[in-house]
C-alpha cells in the first residue's frame, strides 16, 4: 500500500491540502484564473465550483458545477490559456487529472469521455450556425463553459410517475424524450430531469431515451451511461431500444418509475 503524500500549495493566499492529485479548496478560493497557463482538469467529489468569466470589469458566474461534474479539460486538450475561472462556491473536494492520467480517466469513466464529446459537438454545431448566419458580427463566447440550452419541448399525455413520492414526470410531445440529470458542463438538459427523485445520483446525466414511433413506444440506454437500466427487471442492452407498454416499470440506477400512457 503506498502512502498518501500531502503537501501544502497556497492559493489567493489560503493554504489548500494535497493529497496525492486530491486538493481541497475553502469557498471563495480560486483553483485557478482566467488567461493562466494550465495542464490539468478537475473533477469534483464533493461541494460546488462557480465558472466564471470577465465582462468589463466584472466576473459573471456562467454555471454551478455539483458533485460528478468536470472542468479545465480544454486545457487539457488545446494545451492553451484558461478561458474562464474556477472559484469553489462551498468547500470542496476535487481530483486533479493531467496528461499523464488523462487516458486512464477516459478509459476507466466512460460516462466524462461521453460528455465531453457531447460538450465539444454542441460547440461545434454552434460555431458553424454561428458562421452561417452571424458572418461578420462580433459574437463573444466562452471556451471553458457553454451557455446552458433549456430545451422548451411541449409535453404529452404519457409520463413516467415516480410511485414513492407521487411525482409526475410527462414526455416530450415530439419524437424522442431524453431523460437523466441537468449537466451544466455541456449545457444540454433532458427533457426530464430525474434530480429531485435521485437523492444517491445513480442517473447519468443523459441516461436514456423514449422514443415515439406512431403509436409505439421504445426505451433505450445511452451511450456512456454509468449505471445500468432495467425494463421490468430485465437490464437493457445500450443503443438497443426495447418497446415499453403502459404498466411497465423502468428503473435508471436505484430510480424506478412506471411508464403511463394516455
Amino acid at each position: 500500500m503506498v502512502n498518501p503524500v500531502f503537501k501544502t500549495t497556497s492559493n489567493s493566499g489560503t493554504a489548500t491540502t494535497r493529497r496525492g492529485y486530491a486538493l481541497e479548496f475553502k469557498a471563495g478560493e480560486y483553483v485557478f484564473r482566467e488567461g493562466e497557463l494550465g495542464l490539468e482538469m478537475y473533477i469534483i467529489n464533493e461541494g460546488k465550483v462557480e465558472i466564471l468569466n470577465h465582462v468589463g470589469d466584472e466576473e459573471q458566474i456562467l454555471a454551478v458545477l455539483e458533485k460528478g461534474d468536470f472542468f479545465g479539460e480544454m486545457s487539457v486538450l488545446e494545451d492553451l490559456p484558461r478561458a474562464a475561472s474556477a472559484r469553489a462556491a462551498t468547500d470542496v473536494r476535487l481530483l486533479q487529472i493531467n496528461g499523464s492520467t488523462f487516458d486512464q480517466l477516459l478509459q476507466g469513466n466512460p460516462e466524462i469521455a461521453v460528455r465531453m464529446m457531447r460538450k465539444l459537438s454542441r460547440r461545434l454545431r454552434e460555431t458553424d450556425e454561428m458562421l452561417k448566419s452571424l458572418l461578420g458580427t462580433k459574437v463573444t463566447a466562452s471556451r471553458e463553459m457553454p451557455r446552458p440550452v433549456v430545451q422548451a419541448v411541449a409535453e404529452g399525455p404519457e409520463k413516467l410517475v415516480h410511485v414513492p413520492s407521487g411525482m409526475e414526470f410527462p414526455l416530450s410531445n415530439g419524437p424522442e424524450t431524453t431523460i437523466g440529470r441537468k449537466d451544466p458542463v455541456t449545457g444540454i438538459y433532458p427533457d426530464i430531469d430525474l434530480t429531485p427523485v435521485d437523492n444517491q445520483r445513480s442517473v447519468s446525466r443523459r441516461h436514456s431515451k423514449i422514443y415515439r414511433r406512431g403509436s409505439k413506444f421504445f426505451f433505450g440506454e445511452e451511450i456512456g451511461t454509468m449505471n445500468s437500466t432495467f425494463l421490468n427487471g430485465k437490464r437493457l442492452e445500450t443503443g438497443v431500444p426495447s418497446e415499453i407498454r403502459p404498466g411497465d416499470e423502468v428503473r435508471f440506477g436505484v430510480v424506478v418509475l412506471r411508464f403511463e400512457g394516455a
